[in-house]
């Protein structure tokens, strides 16, 4: 899992809900790959993501405005790695874009201590 230190809202986050197939050509490559290009587009905050040992994954991004997320989404390469998912990656996905318009959390003192 990675966590994002993100500006206080507003700010949008796309959700990509997944359940993975058990083909892994190329997978953690691209998805590496995926990752340090997003963090290149303009308007990228951070990504946070987890992914169970059934297969379920979560991974959220987090950008500045909804252009920033039409632009990502039409980059070549990311194109390319959503061709490859529906067609190895994923028995099925789903995407939600919502604005976050509050953000608050907990942290405790030994968890900072470490």
């Amino acid at each position: 899992m990675h966590t994002s230190a993100l500006p206080e809202p507003p700010y949008y986050m796309v959700s990509f809900s997944s359940q993975r197939t058990n083909v892994n050509d190329d997978y953690g490559e691209i998805g590496y790959a995926m990752t340090k290009l997003a963090a290149q587009q303009p308007g990228y905050l951070g990504f946070e993501s987890a992914r169970g040992a059934d297969g379920f994954g979560i991974l959220i991004s987090f950008w500045k405005d909804e252009e920033s997320i039409r632009a990502w989404k039409s980059v070549i390469d990311h194109v390319e790695a959503q061709r490859r998912g529906r067609q190895d990656w994923y028995s099925r996905y789903e995407i939600r874009v919502a604005l976050v318009q509050r953000a608050y959390g907990f942290e405790s003192e030994t968890a900072t201590a470490t």
